[in-house]
């Protein structure tokens, strides 16, 4: 397997604050992510956790508290002032709510790109297409057909994005974030709009990347059966205020997460 075993991480979040103006989207946010649980993020619209994943993968600078990033035996490091691409090549990867593919390409060249981060060679040697250059890609390479067999996704490797259904989309957006060889993996709704075969085929990889790869997802979505079912951690975010934390059914049977999300309906 050319893919990095991914190593013990953990994501410290403390008193992050976030404002847009007059609006507050994240108000002292205090949480910690960690290796060995696959975490959800659930509230209603307009809580905040697109805005708090936002943060943790650079999109957005908090306007107050920190976010750190520590790997086990290397040591911590503040992440909430670093741009995107740093972020992402320490270890954070993630996919978007509405996908982000360059849909005029094909699977593979889309895959490839999460491999870019991991090349050395630079615009000459890419130009040339020689040596050094050539070998790496080809090492690379090897790398995302590992991610293309483990999706199931042979079959549209050669296929234009564009051409593919929105189903398998969500699976491209997927692979080229497990080829950055992340050790968190963050997921924001990645199964709207799905139908019901195709969330229960994206739930299954989820599932496999964290208890097969050792990678630990870090899951948005508001479907409660899908989350209470795979996720063994689950936060809840209610105003940009984190209301509750713990396991699924802690968390099912917490008042004031049924008084703001889940509904009466949700604690018989």
């Amino acid at each position: 397997m050319s893919i990095r075993a991914p190593e013990a991480a953990r994501i410290e979040i403390d008193d992050v604050s976030l404002r847009f103006g007059g609006v507050t989207a994240l108000d002292g946010v205090t949480l910690e992510l960690a290796s060995g649980s696959l975490h959800a993020l659930i509230g209603p619209n307009g809580a905040g956790k697109t805005s708090l994943l936002n943060c943790i993968s650079g999109l957005y600078r908090p306007s107050g508290g920190s976010i750190t990033y520590s790997i086990e035996g290397g040591g911590e490091r503040r992440i909430d002032r670093l741009p995107p691409h740093r972020i992402a090549r320490l270890g954070i990867a993630r996919t978007f709510q509405n996908i982000e593919l360059f849909k005029h390409m094909t699977t593979l060249d889309n895959l490839m790109l999460g491999r870019h981060m991991h090349m050395r060679g630079g615009v000459l040697d890419g130009g040339l297409y020689w040596g050094r250059q050539q070998r790496e890609e080809v090492s690379e390479r090897r790398s995302v057909e590992e991610v293309i067999d483990f999706l199931e996704l042979q079959a549209v490797r050669g296929d234009l994005v564009g051409n593919l259904s929105y189903g398998q989309q969500k699976l491209v957006e997927l692979g080229r974030a497990l080829a950055i060889e992340p050790n968190f993996l963050l997921l924001d709704e990645p199964m709207a709009g799905m139908n019901v075969e195709e969330k229960e085929s994206l739930a299954r990889f989820v599932l496999d990347v964290y208890e097969e790869w050792n990678i630990t997802p870090v899951v948005i979505d508001h479907d409660m059966d899908v989350v209470m079912e795979i996720c063994d951690r689950v936060s809840v975010l209610d105003f940009g205020r984190v209301i509750a934390v713990g396991s699924p059914d802690e968390v099912r049977a917490d008042p004031d997460v049924i008084d703001a999300y889940l509904g009466e309906e949700a604690h018989v």
